[in-house]
């Protein structure tokens, strides 16, 4: 089969999924709508009341926004570590997955920088943030790290979308005549010449470099907001590689997570594979191993150093009364769990690695929630005459209904990115195909003349 027949082949795969909105995605499109308008007027009763309407007090200044803006940026880094590394590495399998990885990049970056705004009292006064910086602050290196991992990861995948928007684009594809003007615009007169093929090649090459160091700036410039705060459990040097790490894991957790849906829901049964998972269920086992030695060595250092403050907060986590269960929870389900099941070849199934994928990503959420508000609830100053809901952090269920907001967003900005532009990528699909065509073909062909002269 050529390369053009390939693409073709794909097309009339793909290109019902993009143009056609079935019953079900609207069902879902509706259902994502409905839970973020829910969380628009939750955030209306939080501008007008202010910040008394959450669980937010003086010395729990932080609650559920902070944890979903560290899990959102955590998990964007499916697509800028995993796929430039694959990317850079020439991986063969990676290509009808890479597409997946990218899109979680972009969305949850946007997304996940959303939920700082939702923690400041005076958003009329946000551009102050911009006009008079403080670069003392770690706040204003977050700001910068985030507006340029948001720009580099959108041209990391601008780059990869090019040859499908001119594949696309194409007269013979059956879409609309406006999504193909759209297309053919985005394409920037690509038109598979040697020397387009080798710019872009080396473009993207570049990006990939690029997009790798700054990812991990990111999350390092995150972890530094803690770790430079005088506070039990956050005053620590392991913070930097811990959060990438656990950034990265989570990051793969939710990749083989949208790879089931998309699997299940477009038929891609063909080109996302068992394959697929297994690999990236290995490197979720190493990441697990590596995010269990960190934690491991963050509570042994402070247990043992008995120190009376840290020593409270080791209390807290251990206490089935308190953090216990959850403390629980985020270990076994988060490292121990994925560890064994995928560890062992007879359990590595599709739908088990993406199950023990989910609970995973479910217990990160929970880790990041214990790295923040126990260390709030434990002060250094007494506070015995203080009101309990000072004392104790509860969210509300307006924290809670801009929480549900943000995973809505995420799922329906994904579908509507689903219906633009094909989840498999086209061409690197081809070339994956039309090259082991032709060394099918050769091989064949050897056999062939072998047989012949014997």
């Amino acid at each position: 089969m050529s390369f053009k027949e390939i693409n073709e082949k794909l097309l009339r795969e793909f290109a019902p999924n993009i143009e056609r909105f079935t019953r079900k995605d609207w069902f879902w499109s509706l259902l994502m709508a409905a839970v973020i308008l829910v969380g628009f007027y939750a955030l209306y009763l939080q501008i007008v009341e202010g910040h008394s309407i959450t669980g937010m007090r003086d010395h729990v200044v932080w609650g559920l926004y902070i944890a979903n803006f560290i899990f959102f940026i955590g998990i964007s880094y499916a697509g800028a570590i995993i796929s430039g590394i694959l990317h850079l590495l020439k991986m063969e399998w990676r290509k009808p997955i890479i597409r997946i990885a990218e899109l979680i990049t972009v969305i949850a970056t946007i997304i996940g920088p959303l939920y700082i705004l939702l923690c400041i009292g005076r958003l009329d006064r946000l551009h102050y943030l911009f006009i008079y910086p403080r670069l003392q602050s770690p706040i204003t290196w977050d700001v910068i790290a985030i507006i340029t991992y948001l720009i580099g990861s959108l041209i990391f995948l601008y780059l990869a979308l090019i040859r499908d928007f001119s594949i696309l684009g194409n007269e013979s594809l059956k879409v609309s005549s406006g999504r193909k003007k759209i297309y053919k615009f985005l394409s920037l007169g690509f038109k598979n010449s040697p020397k387009q093929k080798r710019l872009l090649k080396a473009s993207t090459n570049i990006m990939a470099l690029i997009i790798i160091p700054i990812a991990i700036v990111v999350h390092s410039v995150l972890s530094w907001i803690f770790g430079m705060t005088l506070r039990p459990g956050w005053h620590s040097t392991i913070f930097g590689p811990y959060f990438v790490l656990a950034a990265i894991y989570s990051g793969t957790g939710v990749m083989i997570m949208a790879m089931y849906v998309f699997r299940r829901m477009y038929n891609l049964q063909e080109y996302i594979t068992r394959k697929h998972f297994v690999y990236l269920g290995y490197i979720l086992i190493i990441l697990g191993a590596g995010y269990g030695y960190f934690t491991f060595s963050e509570y042994l250092t402070d247990w043992y150093s008995s120190e009376k403050w840290n020593s409270e907060l080791i209390e807290k986590l251990f206490n089935w009364e308190e953090y216990g269960g959850l403390f629980f929870f985020a270990n076994v389900a988060g490292i121990l769990l994925p560890i064994i099941v995928i560890g062992i070849p007879k359990l590595q199934s599709i739908g088990s690695i993406t199950a023990v994928s989910a609970l995973m990503v479910l217990a990160m959420w929970v880790k990041r929630y214990l790295i923040v508000v126990p260390t709030l609830e434990t002060t250094l100053l007494p506070m015995q005459e203080t009101r309990p809901e000072y004392l104790e952090y509860s969210a509300t269920w307006v924290e809670w209904a801009l929480t549900f907001a943000g995973v809505a967003a995420f799922i329906l900005m994904f579908k509507l990115a689903s219906k633009f532009i094909p989840i498999v990528p086209i061409w690197e699909t081809s070339e994956s195909i039309s090259r082991k065509s032709k060394a099918l073909g050769n091989h064949q062909g050897v056999d062939k003349k072998s047989i012949a002269h014997a």
